[in-house]
């Protein structure tokens, strides 16, 4: 699916949707839009059967809720970054996509606001970026040339769709981006609470090199689970608040009341 960050423009987004059809695809998220929602010019803009993804284009508050159901999330940049992130080009991207839509999972690409892009925290909740070698002399591209670039890629890789996915497949559902984004979350509170990102001038670079960290494991919901525990564990307490059962210490303790009470009776 398109996934548009803050897109300014309505017609930018009438000729995404344009772009999309024109490829197959069909499923639009928007991220606030900056002129608001319905866009009477991002209908105008789009014509025939295009208009219906518009009208079906689904608003998201932030970034984070518009790709909380996704498995992978990919975030097209023509800047450098400074994120130990993969960078794939298009066809790329198609190729991979279509073998995790033949695995049942669902992929997003972002693209930023036509003014200034992606920026760092949205790309941050991506695991790859997408990079269009283009004329270095001038590089810049419209909203919906970007997406059709893509989109193109996707359509013309159609015929590699029902390709047998690589390697040994996990009975274990990859984790999504709301799953990974709440292990984040857990791991910085703690994080914050033991003094670990007390540097506040450092504290956005760090959170970002974590989460690249763990966006490279390609983790999967029970090994999200097992992290959970750990961060819990390490921290002495679980998510919920309540302390974590430390059982050696208590059989410890045990013991040593029992002897106590023997060198009573002695």
């Amino acid at each position: 699916m398109i996934v548009l960050v803050g897109p300014q423009m309505g017609e930018n987004v009438g000729a995404t949707a344009r772009a999309m059809l024109n490829c197959g695809l069909t499923e639009l998220r928007l991220v606030s839009p900056r002129d608001g929602w319905p866009n009477e010019r991002a209908q105008a803009m789009a014509t025939g059967e295009s208009r219906e993804i518009v009208d079906r284009a689904l608003v998201f508050d932030n970034t984070a809720e518009a790709v909380a159901d996704l498995h992978r999330v990919y975030a097209t940049t023509a800047r450098r970054r400074d994120m130990l992130k993969p960078a794939i080009g298009p066809r790329e991207l198609a190729a991979e996509v279509r073998e995790r839509a033949a695995r049942g999972q669902r992929s997003g690409v972002l693209f930023g606001p036509e003014r200034t892009g992606l920026d760092n925290d949205d790309v941050a909740l991506a695991s790859h970026i997408v990079h269009v070698p283009l004329n270095p002399g001038y590089s810049s591209l419209n909203l919906a040339q970007a997406v059709l670039l893509v989109a193109y890629a996707w359509f013309d890789a159609g015929s590699g769709a029902g390709a047998a996915p690589r390697g040994q497949r996990s009975a274990t559902p990859r984790a999504t981006s709301a799953q990974l984004v709440n292990l984040f979350q857990h791991l910085e509170q703690e994080l914050d609470a033991s003094g670990f990102l007390r540097v506040a001038e450092k504290r956005g670079i760090m959170v970002r090199n974590l989460r690249n960290i763990l966006h490279r494991a390609e983790l999967r919901e029970h090994e999200v689970r097992a992290l959970h525990g750990v961060i819990s564990s390490l921290a002495g307490r679980r998510k919920d608040g309540a302390p974590v059962r430390k059982p050696r210490q208590r059989a410890r303790t045990q013991r040593e009341e029992r002897g106590f009470d023997a060198g009573l009776k002695d």
